[in-house]
């Protein structure tokens, strides 16, 4: 076997760069990214800055997994976020636990789980709106954060679904609210329109009103992923929570109106004309062949994780 020698002068080399690399990530003693600036001021910023606990309730099914990868990758890239995932099960599973695993997530997210009563699952080829979903699982996470969040230190609750698409700048928005105020930006794709906004004065520094189409007499005409709240008004009302007694459609009216007014809600998103965030859904998995194999006890995915 030839003998490697190393010269001086390509250690010399190696140790440079490795001290270029270290200055680029660590510059000032900061965290840095590369990116837009609303990002890289995030990983500056990111000590002082608000956490964000995003609440996603969550259930076993064949997009389960892709769902939540694609979610994983924005708490990968904001360092303020914190990840309360909820799984709709008796137990928590190895698949959710190996993902945050696997993302390195197991520092910044909590992972629980509560079972839907049966009489509130939804069955066969029930439509998802007939009855409420995630309710269990939001207050658990509610019940979670009342009993370990300091409040002595500002923080942001938000409600995270899985199947939406989220932009990285909703955070930085989001990093915005304030104390006691409920923060609220426009939903694209939702309500049977291309957005759901809030409407403001000329001013932009209050709502006046919302443009919802559909079930605009609500309180709060708008969708779960329009909204976030500081930690502090969960605390001081511990009456807020999510209800199975409501009618269709005003789960996010029962909780917002335990906590806020129209007049105190925080406009956020440039004057609520940015669209962030989009209420996507994700197609219903078609699976014949697999149940075809199965039928002959076999499987497609034997041995794997999918």
């Amino acid at each position: 076997m030839s003998e490697v020698r190393i010269r001086p002068r390509q250690v010399l080399i190696l140790i440079i760069v490795f001290l270029v690399v270290l200055m680029m990530v660590h510059r000032n003693g900061k965290r840095t990214c590369q990116g837009p600036e609303y990002l890289q001021a995030m990983f500056v910023q990111a000590d002082t800055l608000p956490t964000i606990y995003a609440v996603t309730p969550t259930y076993p099914r064949p997009a389960q997994k892709a769902e939540l990868t694609r979610l994983s990758h924005l708490f990968m890239l904001l360092p303020h976020l914190h990840w309360i995932i909820v799984e709709d099960t008796n137990a928590t599973t190895s698949l959710v636990r190996n993902l945050l695993d696997r993302a390195g997530l197991e520092k910044r997210s909590t992972l629980l789980n509560i079972k839907t009563p049966s009489e509130f699952k939804l069955k066969g080829k029930d439509p998802n709106w007939i009855k409420p979903r995630g309710v269990e699982q939001r207050n658990l996470a509610l019940a979670w954060l009342r009993s370990h969040v300091d409040d002595d230190r500002h923080s942001i609750v938000f409600f995270m679904d899985d199947d939406n698409s989220y932009s990285t700048e909703l955070f930085a928005e989001m990093s915005k609210i304030g104390r006691g105020r409920v923060g609220v930006w426009p939903v694209g794709l939702v309500g049977g329109l291309m957005v759901e906004r809030p409407l403001l004065t000329e001013d932009g520094t209050k709502v006046t009103g919302f443009n919802a189409a559909w079930r605009p007499e609500r309180p709060f005409p708008i969708d779960m992923a329009a909204f976030a709240i500081s930690m502090d008004l969960f605390i001081r009302n511990p009456q807020a929570t999510f209800s199975y007694e409501v009618q269709r459609g005003y789960q996010e009216s029962e909780i917002l109106r335990h906590l806020t007014t129209r007049d105190q809600l925080q406009p956020l998103a440039n004057k609520c004309t940015d669209v962030l965030v989009w209420h996507t859904r994700t197609e219903k998995t078609k699976l014949a062949a697999e149940e075809a194999l199965l039928k002959k006890g076999q499987r497609s995915d034997g041995g794997m994780e999918v």
